[in-house]
């Protein structure tokens, strides 16, 4: 019973067979063979509109070249304190960017609104003394599960581009925020004026593999070279290609996000019906974070039950992180509420 991250689990069957007929014969190296062309054409058309993507291993390098690409080296970058790009990468992003400052914004569900930024942007506007506010980064689906709508990223972006900021999306687990919201992928991206996307897959199914997009090709610039400079132009890269491609064929992505989130809204009406449970947060996507009585969760990892803790005990609760994946067995729902409610 593993939920502590989407990420424990391996690659989907569909995507390690694709790998293997990618194997076969001999193509061109460095992102010049037929499979990575067609992921461009891919994202083009699932997006509606001519953009530019670059295939990479990790998340953390998608983020980081990107945001290094729409951000100088004097520039901030406005994110909640709580983003992936804040707390879980090492400071790659302030590094690749060439020393670019990140400003930590706090907002409720780790999301961040536009009269937030408005808040702080006085405190950078005295000219070379401050960091020049340039980009503006939101995670889609956040840190805490929760979801931004097509309006909040407009109101966001109009915001960011009023000021003279790119608005760059996290969307490490984009899959499950689309499958939630149940709209186009382009309402909450280019139509809702987000101007580069980090376009996750490694979470729900493949083995490791991101996509750098650019809906203006224009803005992306120097990405080929930050890119090469940072490791990530792979001399096989169709290997990285062939898992994008295999993820995106007949809307494999949108299905397995949608599993994930019909397993995480299962648990947690299940976990609701324990005396003392209480959500932390509305379930959106396929993260739950819920507050559970002590002894609840000691049976819990007394059976084998992996996830984290997210916050110190309370008055006898502790709140935990459960994450369900594409590969989640439903049985281990099944399996762990019984433990829980005995």
């Amino acid at each position: 019973m593993n939920f502590a991250s989407d990420n424990a689990y391996g690659a989907s069957a569909e995507i390690l067979a694709v790998l293997i007929k990618a194997s076969e014969g001999a193509v061109a190296s460095y992102g010049d063979d037929p499979i990575t062309a067609r992921v461009q054409e891919r994202l083009a058309k699932i997006f509606a509109r001519d953009l530019r993507s670059f295939p990479v291993a990790t998340g953390t390098a998608a983020n980081s070249l990107i945001l290094a690409t729409l951000c100088p080296p004097y520039g901030a970058v406005f994110c909640h304190a709580e983003s992936h790009i804040a707390v879980d990468e090492c400071a790659a992003p302030e590094f690749f960017s060439g020393g670019a400052k990140l400003v930590l914004l706090e907002g409720d569900g780790a999301k961040i609104t536009p009269a937030i930024i408005e808040a702080v942007l006085p405190n950078f506007q005295r000219g070379v003394h401050s960091p020049k506010p340039s980009v503006v980064s939101i995670t889609q689906a956040t840190e805490l599960g929760t979801l931004y709508t097509p309006h909040e990223i407009r109101a966001i972006a109009d915001c960011a581009h009023k000021n003279g900021m790119m608005l760059h999306m996290d969307g490490a687990r984009f899959a499950n925020a689309l499958a939630s919201l149940e709209c186009e992928a382009a309402d909450i991206t280019w139509r809702a004026g987000v101007d580069a996307l980090s376009f996750g897959a490694t979470k729900n199914g493949a083995l490791c593999a991101e996509a750098a997009i650019f809906f203006d090709p224009a803005m992306a610039k120097d990405f080929e070279y930050r890119r090469k400079k940072g490791g990530h132009l792979l001399s096989k890269m169709r290997f990285i290609s062939a898992q994008l491609d295999g993820y995106l064929e007949d809307d494999r992505w949108l299905k397995t996000a949608r599993y994930a989130n019909a397993l995480a809204k299962k648990l947690s009406v299940g976990l609701l019906q324990i005396n003392g449970a209480e959500l932390a947060q509305k379930v959106q996507a396929n993260e739950i974070f819920v507050w559970l009585p002590d002894a609840s969760i000691k049976r819990l990892r007394k059976a084998g039950a992996k996830f984290y803790d997210w916050m110190p005990p309370q008055d006898g609760r502790t709140m935990i992180r459960l994450v369900t994946s594409f590969a989640t067995p439903e049985a281990d729902v099944a399996k762990l509420l019984e433990i829980a409610k005995s």
